[in-house]
């Protein structure tokens, strides 16, 4: 499952959003029928996983963790205390609960992304923000992918 697109949209009064179409149709393909919500750890975004990639991405970070590890335990309850389980109404809606809107500084407008096998809900400006110019971009993009392939076995 892998989610393409770049897609402005709107949230309105009651904090609900529809979800792009072309989002719904990979959803749909995969029988997925709920998304997970989690604020992202390292970003100002929300990101919604499909339920079976959210299972995924959880087995492998408790295979990690040291049950009787404090601190792991610690970091992995905070991790999930902010994750919201939702299903889109018959019109594609779903309701963003106003903590994430805040979080996220979501007010009206917002940019749906699709990365990988999850999508990304962002604030335009703050968006905006985090891309850098053209030729950073090459120069970064050109070193991370003849790092990749000189790893790769020849």
């Amino acid at each position: 499952m892998r989610f393409l697109g770049n897609i402005e949209a709107k949230v309105d009064a009651k904090g609900r959003a529809f979800l792009p179409a072309t989002f719904r149709k990979v959803l749909q393909a995969s029988g997925e029928e709920a998304l997970v919500m989690r604020m992202d750890p390292h970003q100002k975004c929300i990101v919604l996983y499909p339920e079976s990639v959210w299972n995924s991405e959880m087995d492998e970070m408790e295979k990690r963790l040291g049950r009787w590890n404090r601190a792991e335990q610690q970091i992995y309850r905070q991790f999930v205390s902010l994750v919201e389980l939702v299903t889109l109404d018959g019109n594609g809606r779903f309701l963003v609960p106003k903590r994430y809107l805040q979080m996220a500084g979501i007010n009206q407008n917002v940019r749906f992304i699709g990365v990988r096998n999850t999508i990304e809900m962002w604030n335009l400006e703050e968006l905006e923000n985090q891309f850098i110019g053209a030729e950073e971009f090459s120069d970064l993009f050109e070193k991370m992918m003849s790092e990749t392939e000189s790893e790769e076995p020849k």
